[in-house]
């Protein structure tokens, strides 16, 4: 039975998730303030993490930035957010500090699990047994332990910037747009999600590969992974 950690202040929201969730095999476990949610994530034995952007204490994006930060077993958890605006501000914003998906509220159980099960599902997906690692000059990419060296150093990425580059290095030199992406890392309709949010994944990935120049950008059209084989 795979194990999820809701951060929610609303006390009612829990039980009924649980219950629901129970019945597809999953173990949700409810925590209504940040800290009491942290020191659960501490202890580890969770698969993926719904936090609620509107929170006491610390709002979601805080707390998923704390997520990221610390180290252990849950620095690389899978995050869905939930927010109660659906705003596409309040995406990119998770995005670019390490968030999986999102979900506005309100939100029907079914979604939620279906979106649970994507990024779940993705995660052993991103490993074929078949190639352990992708070597390029100056770059290895590391598909079993999920890690990453640049010129011999080790680059800290979070699970959807290691998702992106695996896709964009596993085929060099094709162009995926910017559909293409967030088909492959969201799961479901890209026009959900507003473009930007890729455009600052990339950025932001680009900045941890500095001074690697590998992902280009073809106006218009998307991006390809330029590097060269080693």
């Amino acid at each position: 039975m795979r194990r999820l950690l809701l951060i929610d202040d609303d006390e009612r929201l829990g039980a009924p998730l649980a219950a629901f969730f129970a019945r597809f095999d999953f173990e949700l476990v409810h925590a209504t303030r940040p800290g009491e949610g942290l020191a659960r994530l501490r202890e580890g034995g969770f698969d993926a993490a719904i936090l609620d952007v509107m929170l006491p204490e610390m709002d979601g994006f805080e707390l998923c930035r704390t997520i990221r930060r610390e180290a252990g077993p849950h620095h690389d958890l899978p995050i869905l957010m939930l927010t109660a605006r659906g705003d596409v501000m309040d995406r990119v914003i998770g995005l670019e500090l390490g968030a999986d998906d999102y979900l506005p509220k309100p939100f029907e159980p079914r979604e939620l699990l279906a979106r649970i099960q994507t990024i779940l599902r993705r995660r052993p997906a991103a490993a074929p047994a078949t190639a352990g690692t992708l070597r390029f000059e100056g770059l290895t990419i590391d598909l079993d332990r999920r890690s990453v060296q640049r010129q011999g150093e080790p680059v800290e990425l979070t699970g959807t910037e290691f998702e992106l580059l695996v896709l964009l290095a596993g085929t060099p030199q094709k162009v995926f747009s910017r559909d293409d992406i967030l088909a492959h890392l969201r799961g479901h309709a890209a026009e959900e999600i507003h473009s930007r949010a890729v455009d600052i994944l990339v950025s932001r990935l680009r900045r941890k590969l500095a001074p690697l120049d590998v992902i280009h950008t073809l106006r218009n059209a998307g991006y390809l992974f330029a590097g060269a084989r080693a």
